[in-house]
This record gives C-alpha cells, structure tokens and sequence, in this order.
C-alpha cells in the first residue's frame, strides 16, 4: 500500500499583502500529477490546510476543486484530512458527509456524548488498497485545544490528555487491525526537538509546554503523519516518525527549506520504504543582499540584479536588507529606484541597526525582535541578566501558571 503525506497548505495565505493563490494553484496541480504518477492509495493531509478560520471563498474553491478532480484522476484514493490550529474545526467539518461519499473523511474536532465520553469512532479511518480491501487503520487526532483533550481543565493536564486521547484511539485501532493491517497516526502538534520557522510559526501554547514527547507513539505505530512545523524533519532521528513540512515556504525564513511531499510504502504492519517527493518553487524568494548590508552595497547589489523577462505571476518576492547606522528616511525610495523596471516583487524591507555593544552588557533588542518575543522568553532573559544562569523547570512551570486565566484553563495561543 502506498500513502502520500503533506500538510500546512495554508491556502489563502498571503506574503506581505501579495497574494500567493498561483503558487498554491501550482502545488496543487503538481501534487494530482503525483497521485497518478505514484498509484497513490491514500492522501494524508494533517492540517492547517488554510491560512486561517474564516479562509476567503477562492481558499475554500481551491481545495474543493482539488478533492474532485483527485477523486476524478484517482477513484480508488482514500483522503484523510484533520484540522490544525489554523483552521476552523467547524468550517473543516461543514462539507464531510459530502466529502466522505466521495472518499474524503475530515476530522476537525473531536466529538464528546451527552456523559462527555469522546467518539472514539471518528478518529479511526479505514485505509483501503487498490483491491478494496482494508489495510491500514488511521489514527487521525486533529490539533487539540487544551478543552478538548480529555481529563479535566487545568493546563498540567493538557499533554497528558493529548497522550490519553492518542491512547484509548491506538486501543480501538489494535482491536480493529486484524491480518497484519497496520496502524498510522496523524496529529497537528509540536513535537519535542522539532525545528520551528521563526517568522512563520508561532508556538501553540503559552511556554512551549505543548511540545509532546515521540514516546506517545508506541512501537506498533508503522508511521506518524504529523503537521505543524513548516521544515521536513523527523521527529527525535526515527525514520517513521516524520513532519512533511509546508510545500511552499511561508516566509523569507524558509527560503532554504526543501520542499517536500512524503511517499510512504507499506509492507503489511511496517513501513518498508519512506521517500520525500521535492515540490518544484513556482516563485522564487530572493534575499538581496544575502546578509544585511550597508545601504549603498545593498543598492548596488539590487541594480545589479539580472533576471530574466517572466510573466507577473512567476515574479520572485524580494526582500532587501540593509544594515544601518541610523535612521535612513528615504530608504524605500532608493530601494523602489533601484528596482525599476525590473520583474520582481518588493515584499520587504528588513533594516538591523548595528550595534556597539559594551563589554558584559547585552545589546537592546529591535522592535521586531521584541515583537516575537513570548512572555516566557522574556522571563527566561530576566532570570539570566538577574542571577547568571537558565531559569529552573519549577520556576518556569510556576510563572506558566500565573499567565493561566483565573478559572484554572489553559490559554490558547494559536496563530490567527
């Protein structure tokens, strides 16, 4: 049996107010190309499929058209989606009894009864090969909100209610997998070690306590479709444990990434192969100069800039960065000067003040920097500038704690 597994689409997003629906269009068409190519049995897509809750109506189009022209391309394709901290639960939802009559089941939520016992149900899938017959079972967990994991409120219990649900959800799925069928997990989380974008993630709860072990995945999980981080990476060096990453980059922090598109090949309850597919960038993202510079060299670096005549949807993003001494009010114009005329997309301008430090003290941090600071990230800098060293665990989970609304729940932090 052979999956495919991608996640973090974020259809609908935008790059500093450039609208990015061509190269998402172009994705799209190349992962239908891929399904074919590959005789896929099953899309994985584990979450933040659009950008955010309340996805524009072209968002929403692009994924629907999608799913009927995959079901068209390839009528024997199962296609399991979860809602990540991005998406709307109930947006997602909306269209499943729709969507599953064409092979789609989406899982935004999980569901509780009227004793406020989870439906288990809901989160196992059926995975079936080109014979029709069952495979593979699919633990397909969405991202959880600290209320929806289950045990009670309070935020020490968030990560043991993820692992519970995980739990009790592998129970069913060990029960259901019969003839050597082998079970897979989705999840839209952070998972400990893993390697975040720093301009384009943002972590889902207050302290980076939401980060979740690889332990929670047994020994008989035979691969772990995850999403959230938008670098491929695997997940504590084990190959079946595996973030496919976004297939494009969302910010100019990811223009190193590879892009990338999982095939997993199954032999009965292992994962025998696993492969990344690479996306081909229908854009490219530029970063001139390559590391801030004085304003005159970044200025020439730009009208030396020689790229060839494209159309405007293939135009690279640029963004120029400039090391400075002191304010530059007329930095723009000199950047839009040199950029005349050329086929290119200004995206942004990213000034560094340099800095003359004095010896034991450390240099102030810049707007932006102090922007994407979380209150746990300043309470660590104070405890070291006060006493000398990293903050204990026991501080760290106490201060945790005071940020905690007053009924004791956990504060949710998604990116909007």
């Amino acid at each position: 049996m052979r999956l495919l597994h991608t996640s973090d689409w974020h259809l609908g997003q935008t790059l500093h107010n450039f609208d990015r629906t061509y190269e998402h269009q172009c994705f799209l068409d190349w992962l239908l190309d891929t399904i074919v190519a590959e005789e896929a049995d099953a899309l994985l897509i584990a979450g933040d499929v659009f950008d955010t809750s309340n996805p524009s109506a072209v968002a929403q189009r692009q994924l629907y058209r999608f799913l009927q022209q995959a079901r068209a391309r390839a009528p024997q394709l199962d296609i399991v989606i979860i809602a990540g901290n991005h998406d709307s639960p109930g947006r997602l939802e909306a269209p499943g009894p729709l969507l599953e009559a064409h092979g789609t089941r989406v899982v935004g939520h999980v569901v509780r009864d009227a004793a406020g016992s989870i439906d288990l149900e809901r989160c196992i899938v059926p995975l079936t090969g080109k014979d029709g017959a069952v495979q593979a079972w699919c633990v397909a967990i969405p991202f959880l909100r600290p209320r929806a994991a289950p045990g009670d409120d309070a935020f020490d219990a968030y990560l043991a209610g993820i692992r519970l649900l995980y739990q009790q959800a592998y129970d069913l799925a060990r029960a259901r997998a019969t003839g050597g069928q082998a079970i897979l997990a989705m999840g839209h989380c952070h998972m400990v070690g893993g390697d975040a974008s720093p301009d384009s993630e943002r972590r889902i709860v207050i302290g980076g306590t939401e980060a979740l072990p690889a332990s929670m995945f047994g020994p008989d999980v035979a691969y772990a479709a995850l999403g959230h981080l938008h670098l491929a990476q695997r997940v504590g060096q084990q190959e079946h444990l595996r973030y496919s990453g976004s297939p494009l980059p969302l910010s100019f922090a990811e223009v190193g990434y590879r892009h990338q598109v999982l095939r997993i090949d199954l032999d009965g309850p292992r994962a025998a192969a696993i492969e990344p597919l690479h996306v081909p960038r229908a854009v490219e993202l530029l970063r001139v100069p390559a590391s801030p510079a004085p304003v005159k060299q970044a200025i020439a670096e730009l009208v030396a800039l020689d790229l060839p005549d494209l159309p405007r949807d293939v135009w690279p993003y640029v963004e120029v960065r400039v090391l400075l001494d002191a304010p530059e009010p007329g930095l723009r114009a000199q950047v839009e000067a040199a950029l005349e005329g050329k086929p290119v997309r200004l995206a942004k301008i990213e000034p560094t003040r340099r800095v003359v430090t004095t010896a034991g003290v450390e240099p102030a941090l810049s707007l932006d920097q102090l922007a994407q600071l979380q209150p746990d990230d300043i309470f660590r800098r104070l405890w070291q500038q006060r006493f000398g060293e990293d903050a204990p665990d026991d501080q760290l989970a106490a201060f945790t704690e005071l940020l905690l609304p007053t009924d004791g729940t956990a504060r949710n932090r998604e990116a909007a």
